[in-house]
C-alpha cells in the first residue's frame, strides 16, 4: 500500500514527536515526577486483592519479584473485569489507582534494570487500561492523557508489543471518534522502525485497527487490504507467541470487527457473513464485544430489510449489555435506534424501545 512519507505517524500530536521525552529513557526523577498524574478515587477491591501498599520512602529494600507479579495479577483482573462489566465498572476504574499508588511509587525503591523494564511496562499497561476506561465512559480528553502516559512507560520499557498495541489503541479512538485520518497517521507510527520487534499478533492487531479507519473514510478497497492482512498475521500468529494482553485477538475477534469494518461500508451482506465467524466469542468473557457486535448485526438486519430479525438480534444485545457500563456499547445501540425512527408506533419496535430506555439506562427521544 503506497502512504505517504511519514516518518513517525504523529503529525497530528506533536507532543509525541520523535524530540519529545517520550522517546528517551527517563532517569529516575522523571519516573518519578510521573506519579504528577493524580489517582482516581480509590477502587472497590478487585476479584483478587490488591497488592500491598508499597512501604514508605524510608524502606529502601530492594523491589521483590513477588511486588511485581502481584501487579501483573491486578493488572489481568482489571482488563478481565473491563472486557466483562466495561469501562464504568469499578474495578475498570482502578487502573489509574494501581498506577499511581502502588506502580509508581517502587520506583523510589531499588530496581535491578531488569525489573525496572519490567515495572515499566506494568505501568505502560495500567495507563492503557485508565485511558480504555476514560475512552469507554465518554471522557476523551481523559482518554488522550492516559494514553500518552500509556506511551511514555512503554517506551520506557523499551518493550515493541506495549508500544505497538498503545499506538494502535490511540489509534482505534481516533476512528471510532470521526478522525479517520489521524488514526492512519498514528497507524504508521505502530508500524515504524521502532516495532520492528513487535510480534505478529501485535502487528495484527494495529493492521486491524487500521481495517477500522479506512472503513470509518469509507475507503473500501484499502479497508480490505488492511484486513486481510490482519487475518493473515494472525493466522501465522503461534499460541502463545506475544504478551497474554493480547490474548483476545482471536480469530472471531477479528470477525467480529470485520462485522462492523463491513457495517460501516454499508455491506449489509458482508457484515452478516462475518457475524456467522464472530459467533464463537463467549459472552461471559467478552461481555461488552458480544453486545456491541449485535447492535452491529441489528443494524446490518435492519439496512437489509428485515425488521424482525433486527429487532430478535436487537434484544439479545439488550439482553448482554445490561449487565455492562459502557456509554460505548450504549452508543451503538443507539445507532440501532436510530435506524429503528421509521418504524415507531409498531408494538414490536416500541417494546424494544422500552427495554433499551429502562434496561440500558438511555434516553430514547
Amino acid at each position: 500500500m503506497n502512504r505517504p512519507n511519514r516518518p513517525n505517524g504523529l503529525n497530528h500530536f506533536p507532543h509525541l514527536s520523535r524530540s519529545s521525552h517520550l522517546n528517551r529513557r527517563p532517569n529516575r526523577r522523571i519516573l518519578l515526577s510521573a506519579a504528577s498524574g493524580g489517582a482516581l478515587a480509590a477502587a472497590l477491591p478487585l476479584h483478587g486483592r490488591l497488592p500491598e501498599r508499597p512501604a514508605g520512602p524510608s524502606d529502601r529494600h530492594r523491589v521483590r519479584r513477588e511486588e511485581i507479579a502481584a501487579l501483573h495479577r491486578a493488572a489481568a483482573a482489571v482488563r478481565h473485569s473491563d472486557s466483562r462489566y466495561g469501562g464504568g465498572s469499578a474495578q475498570a476504574q482502578a487502573a489509574g489507582h494501581l498506577l499511581d499508588q502502588w506502580a509508581l511509587p517502587l520506583f523510589g525503591r531499588p530496581l535491578p534494570p531488569t525489573r525496572e523494564h519490567e515495572l515499566c511496562a506494568i505501568c505502560a499497561e495500567l495507563a492503557r487500561l485508565a485511558g480504555w476506561a476514560a475512552l469507554d465512559t465518554g471522557r476523551h480528553a481523559a482518554a488522550r492523557r492516559h494514553f500518552d502516559r500509556a506511551l511514555y512507560w512503554a517506551r520506557a520499557a523499551e518493550d515493541p508489543d506495549a508500544i505497538t498495541y498503545v499506538l494502535a489503541t490511540m489509534a482505534l479512538h481516533a476512528a471510532l471518534y470521526s478522525r479517520p485520518a489521524t488514526a492512519l497517521d498514528m497507524i504508521q507510527g505502530a508500524l515504524g522502525p521502532a516495532t520492528h520487534h513487535a510480534s505478529t499478533r501485535a502487528l495484527a492487531f494495529t493492521r486491524l485497527v487500521e481495517a477500522r479507519a479506512h472503513a470509518r473514510a469509507s475507503d473500501g478497497r484499502s479497508a480490505g487490504i488492511a484486513l486481510a492482512s490482519a487475518e493473515r498475521l494472525l493466522d501465522a500468529a503461534r499460541p502463545g507467541g506475544g504478551p497474554e494482553w493480547l490474548d483476545f485477538l482471536t480469530h472471531p475477534r477479528l470477525a467480529a470487527d470485520a462485522a462492523e469494518i463491513h457495517r460501516d461500508l454499508g455491506d449489509s451482506r458482508a457484515c452478516l457473513a462475518w457475524h456467522g465467524q464472530a459467533e464463537a466469542m463467549a459472552p461471559n468473557a467478552f461481555t461488552r464485544s458480544v453486545g456491541m457486535r449485535l447492535a452491529v448485526v441489528a443494524t446490518a438486519h435492519l439496512k437489509a430489510g428485515d425488521l424482525e430479525q433486527s429487532l430478535a438480534v436487537g434484544h439479545r444485545s439488550v439482553d448482554i449489555l445490561r449487565q455492562v457500563d459502557s456509554r460505548r456499547a450504549r452508543d451503538y445501540v443507539l445507532r440501532l435506534v436510530h435506524g429503528l425512527t421509521p418504524h415507531r408506533g409498531l408494538r414490536a419496535v416500541d417494546t424494544f424501545l422500552s427495554r433499551v430506555r429502562h434496561e440500558l439506562n438511555t434516553p430514547v427521544a
